[in-house]
C-alpha cells in the first residue's frame, strides 16, 4: 500500500469515517471515487472531512456493500490459511507414521533423542548457572523455545497418532 493511501486511511479512520476507509481498503481509492462520483483528497482538511462524512451518510448502503466484500475477501484468506495449516498437519502426521513404519532405528527414535538432547543442554546451562558460571541467556532462551517446540510436536504428535490409530481400528 502506498504511503499516501495509508495516510488517507488513517485520517479517515481517526475521523470516524470507517465505512469509507473500509471501502477504499477493499476496492481501492479510484474505484470508490468512481462509484461515488467524487474526488477524495489525499490529505483531507476539516472541511473535507465534513463533506466526506455527509458523503458517507448518503452512500452508506453502497459503502457497506464494499465493506462486506472486503470482509468476504478476508474470510476467504482465513479459510485458505486454515486449509493450508490442516494440510501441513496432515503431512507431518503422515511423515511420522512413515518414520514409525520404517526399519531404521534412528527414524523411529529421532524425536525422543532430540527431546533428550535439548533437555540435556538446558540442564547443563542450569547447572552452570547454579555453580556461578555465566550461561549466555540467549542460548538458554533458545533451548527453552526448542524444548517447547519439540515437546509439543512429540507429545501432541503422539496423541494425534494414537487417535488416528484408534479411529482406524473402529
Amino acid at each position: 500500500m502506498i504511503p499516501i493511501v495509508a495516510s488517507l486511511l488513517g485520517s479517515l479512520a481517526q475521523n470516524g469515517l470507517t465505512l469509507l476507509s473500509s471501502a477504499i481498503q477493499a476496492k481501492g481509492k479510484e474505484v470508490v471515487e468512481k462509484t461515488l462520483g467524487v474526488k477524495i483528497p489525499d490529505d483531507p482538511t476539516p472541511e473535507d472531512v465534513s463533506n466526506l462524512r455527509q458523503l458517507q451518510f448518503e452512500h452508506e448502503e453502497r459503502l457497506l456493500e464494499l465493506g462486506i466484500e472486503k470482509a468476504k475477501m478476508e474470510l476467504a484468506e482465513l479459510e485458505l490459511f486454515a486449509k493450508a495449516a490442516q494440510n501441513e498437519d496432515n503431512n507431518v502426521t503422515d511423515r511420522w507414521k512413515s518414520d514409525m513404519g520404517s526399519d531404521s532405528w534412528l527414524s523411529k527414535n529421532i524425536r525422543p533423542m532430540s527431546l533428550i538432547a535439548i533437555f540435556s543442554g538446558y540442564f547443563l546451562f542450569a547447572m552452570m548457572s547454579a555453580f556461578g558460571y555465566n550461561a549466555n541467556e540467549s542460548y538458554v532462551s533458545l533451548l527453552g523455545q526448542w524444548g517447547m517446540l519439540i515437546m509439543g510436536a512429540y507429545f501432541g504428535g503422539r496423541t494425534i497418532e494414537k487417535l488416528a490409530e484408534m479411529k482406524g481400528r473402529k
